[in-house]
């Protein structure tokens, strides 16, 4: 996959149990998929739009050579963040000044992809003029939309998703014969899983039907009946929710039936719970997914007291209304579905309760994150793999934080929004999710309230913070400005965060001596506050300055003493400060040592998956290998590179690869493509305001000079004026073309804790784990399935399974298998 980041070939969950029936429906819509671009699932909620979504990617992704990608909207409560759902969930960064719609577009344009996007009624204009976009520029995508109500995008086609088989009224069918209908067959299915050993019979089979057909076929109403025969035999079930269906015939008439149908089904079923039943389940309304923990703090009270939680949350699974969502490093997690979640919110709200607990919700979000910031940024302990788990955490729990953030908006929480924005600084900065803080900050510098000076000092420094990661000089040493005044003027501590965000904005504007006077400020501020988180960075920054400035031997000092104040469990601070004696060491001609610190410095990156930063480090390593004639080296570590920054859409390290890949072309003898990649470098630069520095157009116009010799100037010119014209996508085909990385044959990627040459097997490059999960792969195992197998959480399998298509050049699972395979016929495994 030229043009795709080697992260996975799709993120589709593994499925819960087994898939009953449709069988007709879903030939349908892979013959449909095959002819349209846009196809909408409608129905009711609880009719199994989400699960015949999944089930098609599933059947179909085959054919899509960059795989199934599933958006769930469910919980976008503001119909602006469609589009940041989207693109966290397929890793695309925003840029600065550029609507995220469009940097989107560009990531997509070249990928033959499947997206699906779930739930998207309360958020449908939004999600349709997304999909419009896309569609528009992305001739390769197919979309699967599931909703209520049409999107209504030129090319759609809506597939109004039916209630499961059931026989007709006026037929009569054997107790065998009705086993085959597709609701009958669902019921007997989930019922033997509660009660094992059903199974429909003669004795059963006209009150399953009677049941069935009550229902209207909805599969999440007859999988909610079919929880109850532990407790309930077939005919009583029968009985009660037929009874609880003639209390609802006088209700709403004009909504559609089989949504009364679904109402009355879940009514049922939550009458059928205990008190306290009820009361958990319509607190736990509140989360994003949650753990026993969380809901033993935030459901808790007089009324169900704390250790009863844990029973009352195993009768809720037993009785189908929460899900297990797999396990965060040994601590299970749980979820409502949608359409239960929905309605415990109804509940909530009608018990008149929902105001304490979103404010426990909240409460305890901001707690959490400040005691996760707290163990993470403290000299000591833990270790830094602690601190990892830590992020993790903080990631895991984002549409929570979402949650607890947006109560501070309705309630006009000024303070504690503000609070929680600071407290998501690392997270937000470490993972390209700059603009999402932005917007939330923004949103609380604009409301009223009362907010103390040394929460608004803090806030507005995080904020410049983020600014100087969209490269947005100016907003960035506005608000450091402002944020030291009123640390300064307040008396409050703090003010390094500042300091250290306007010496880089000095930096950037090529103000050294002004930079340096800051970081050193910054440097000396911490210290005085004992942040060495601070201080490390801060001196991180001074060590760069000075390297600008020529003073390598200062700056190798410098980025010693950062390394000492860091290396105490900071890996994020020790990655800069190892990055940056790889840079001097480059500088200096020492090619090993500039090779050992760019791959440690990238070992630590990857523990956090801090992809600009990887990115920027296997360049790094893909420049000290031109120097050394390692050319195999070079074009594996700078086509990984150059995949990374294309995915998050970021322009100029895009340029920066190509620049990489040109002097690569030098090196191979090949001065006609160097030419043409320089060409295409040069308009990315200029889009992201960013222009080269006299080192850098030193060093690209020596590029060229081979070209101009042999080839003329006036066809050098021609060849970068022929590169200026192709858009990023195309230069990255270009570069991984004939004569490039597809010419050589070499995908295999850097292995981070590599010392020396890269090993002619590529197994080599695969750590233990990864040897062990690519053997689960070749078995047919999902991400969620290895999750299972190994004990460990999706997400980290999911990272696991991303290392190994990014080392071995794989786009698919086949592909991999297929290689698994071979090397065990080989003797090889």
């Amino acid at each position: 996959m030229a043009n795709q980041t080697a992260i996975s070939d799709g993120n589709l969950p593994a499925e819960p149990n087994s898939f009953v029936g449709r069988e007709r429906d879903l030939t349908e819509l892979a013959r449909l998929l095959s002819d349209v671009r846009a196809l909408t699932l409608c129905g009711p909620g609880g009719i199994g739009k989400t699960r015949l979504a999944l089930r098609l990617a599933c059947e179909v992704v085959p054919g899509f050579p960059d795989g199934a990608w599933l958006v769930e909207l469910a919980d976008t409560e503001d119909a602006s963040q469609v589009a940041r759902r989207v693109a966290d969930a397929l890793g695309v960064v925003a840029e600065p000044d550029r609507p995220l719609a469009e940097t989107l577009t560009v990531a997509l344009r070249p990928r033959r992809m499947l997206l699906i996007l779930d739930t998207c009624e309360h958020v449908v204009d939004a999600s349709a003029a997304l999909v419009a976009q896309l569609l528009a520029g992305c001739p390769g995508l197919r979309v699967i939309a599931t909703s209520r109500e049409p999107l209504r995008v030129r090319g759609e086609t809506v597939w109004r998703v039916p209630p499961l088989e059931l026989p007709a009224v006026t037929v009569e069918l054997t107790a065998g014969e009705l086993a085959k209908q597709e609701a009958i067959r669902l019921f007997a299915e989930r019922a033997a899983a509660v009660r094992p050993g059903f199974a429909v019979d003669a004795g059963n089979s006209s009150a399953v039907l009677r049941l069935c057909r009550t229902l209207d076929g909805v599969p999440l109403a007859i999988e909610l009946a079919a929880a109850r025969v532990g407790a309930l035999s077939v005919e009583q079930i029968a009985a009660r929710v037929g009874d609880r269906f003639q209390l609802l015939a006088s209700g709403d008439r004009t909504a559609p039936v089989r949504q009364q149908t679904l109402r009355a089904a879940v009514d049922w079923s939550y009458e059928l719970l205990t008190e306290p039943e009820q009361v958990l389940l319509r607190r736990l309304a509140v989360f994003s997914g949650w753990n026993l923990d969380m809901a033993e703090q935030v459901c808790a009270d007089d009324t169900i007291p704390a250790e009863q939680v844990l029973d009352l949350l195993a009768a809720l699974i037993d009785k189908s209304l929460v899900t297990l969502d797999g396990e965060l490093k040994g601590d299970a997690r749980y979820r409502l579905l949608d359409t239960i979640r929905e309605y415990a919110t109804g509940r909530l709200d009608a018990s008149g309760e929902g105001p304490e607990i979103r404010l426990r919700h909240r409460d305890y979000m901001l707690k959490l994150l400040e005691d996760i910031v707290a163990i993470a940024f403290v000299r000591g302990d833990p270790p830094w793999p602690v601190r990892v788990a830590l992020y993790g955490r903080a990631l895991t729990e984002r549409a929570n934080f979402r949650t607890a953030l947006a109560t501070c908006v309705s309630r006009g929480d000024t303070e504690v929004g503000l609070r929680l924005c600071t407290g998501l600084r690392s997270p937000w900065v470490a993972y390209g999710d700059a603009a999402e803080g932005v917007a939330w900050f923004d949103r609380f510098f604009a409301a009223q309230g009362d907010v103390s000076a040394s929460v608004r000092a803090r806030a507005l420094m995080v904020r410049a913070e983020l600014a100087a990661e969209q490269q947005d000089v100016r907003a960035a040493g506005e608000y450091a400005q402002a944020g030291l005044d009123l640390c300064r003027a307040s008396g409050s501590g703090g003010a390094a965060v500042a300091l250290r965000v306007l010496a880089v904005v000095s930096l950037r504007a090529g103000r050294h001596e002004e930079a340096l006077a800051s970081a050193g400020a910054a440097a000396q501020a911490a210290r005085g506050d004992g942040d060495v988180w601070e201080e490390g960075l801060a001196l991180a920054v001074e060590a760069t300055i000075m390297a600008h400035q020529g003073r390598l031997d200062e700056a190798q000092r410098a980025f010693t003493d950062a390394l000492e104040v860091l290396r105490d469990n900071n890996g994020w601070g020790v990655a800069q400060a190892l990055y940056g004696f790889g840079s001097l060491a480059r500088a200096r001609g020492d090619h090993a040592a500039a090779l050992g610190h760019f791959r440690d410095a990238l070992a630590l990156y990857r523990e956090i998956d801090a992809r600009p930063q990887m990115a920027r480090c296997l360049v790094g390593i893909g420049w000290v290998a031109l120097s050394q004639g390692d050319l195999q080296l070079a074009r594996s570590s700078l086509s990984e590179s150059l995949q990374l920054s294309l995915a998050t859409g970021q322009r100029l390290a895009v340029a920066r690869g190509l620049e990489a890949f040109a002097a690569l072309a030098v090196a191979s003898g090949d001065p006609a493509r160097a030419a043409k990649l320089q060409g295409a470098a040069l308009p990315l630069r200029e889009a992201a305001g960013h222009a080269p520095s006299a080192l850098t157009r030193s060093r690209l116009g020596g590029l060229l000079e081979p070209a101009g010799r042999q080839l003329g100037e006036a066809a050098t010119a021609a060849l970068i004026a022929e590169g200026s014209a192709m858009s990023a996508h195309e230069a990255v085909r270009f570069a991984a073309g004939p004569g490039g990385l597809a010419g050589q044959g070499l995908r295999l990627a850097v292995p981070p804790q590599a010392a020396g040459p890269v090993s002619s097997d590529p197994a080599a490059a695969l750590t233990a784990r990864e040897l062990e999960i690519t053997a689960l792969i070749a078995r047919g195992l999902s991400n969620r399935g290895i999750a299972d197998e190994l004990v460990i959480s999706p997400a980290t399998a999911a990272r696991h399974v991303a290392n190994i298509f990014s080392k071995l050049g794989f786009s698919s699972r086949a592909q991999l298998a297929a290689w698994a395979a071979q090397r065990e016929t080989e003797g090889e495994g």
